[in-house]
């Protein structure tokens, strides 16, 4: 069973539940959410607290949430997804700071242009917000679509990009 360590990042009166393993950050939570969620996401494995090994993803998170930031420089561990929900996530990755793409541009990205709800709902599974930038994708039609960490966390991150 692998270790899951996590911490918690306070920014602009949010908390959010941040972790990883010796591999790399697995997970970043939704806005004042519990570590439940974090459970649901990753069941069946050992948590323990260790703010000296979230250190590094906890001060690049702030980085960016502060505008000093606007790439990832950490390892990443995707402990959870089937192939094509890693598929989506790491095409994700390849959207530039500032700008969005639909879902269906996403889906004919990685070769599926028939697969756009597929491809949404791998986007709301996303374990990585912020670095794996699901914010970054919007309805065709140009509304916000849905978000794991709400259509105001959404909405604040896009405002933060411009």
């Amino acid at each position: 069973m692998t270790t899951i360590y996590y911490d918690y990042l306070t920014h602009d009166n949010q908390n959010l539940v941040i972790a990883a393993t010796d591999h790399g950050v697995c997970f970043v939570g939704s806005p004042n959410q519990s570590l439940s969620e974090l459970t649901t996401f990753m069941p069946n494995h050992d948590l323990l607290q260790d703010p000296s090994k979230l250190a590094p993803a906890i001060a690049q998170i702030t980085a960016y949430l502060t505008h000093e930031r606007t790439a990832w420089h950490l390892p990443l561990d995707f402990l959870v997804g089937t192939p094509f929900q890693q598929q989506v996530w790491t095409a994700l990755q390849a959207i530039p700071y500032g700008q969005t793409v639909t879902y269906h541009q996403l889906a004919t990205q990685i070769g599926r242009p028939t697969a756009i709800r597929a491809v949404a709902s791998a986007v709301g599974r996303n374990p990585l917000l912020m670095i794996v930038p699901c914010h970054r994708v919007i309805r065709k039609d140009g509304s916000l679509g849905g978000y794991r960490g709400g259509l105001p966390f959404k909405k604040q991150l896009l405002a933060l990009e411009q």
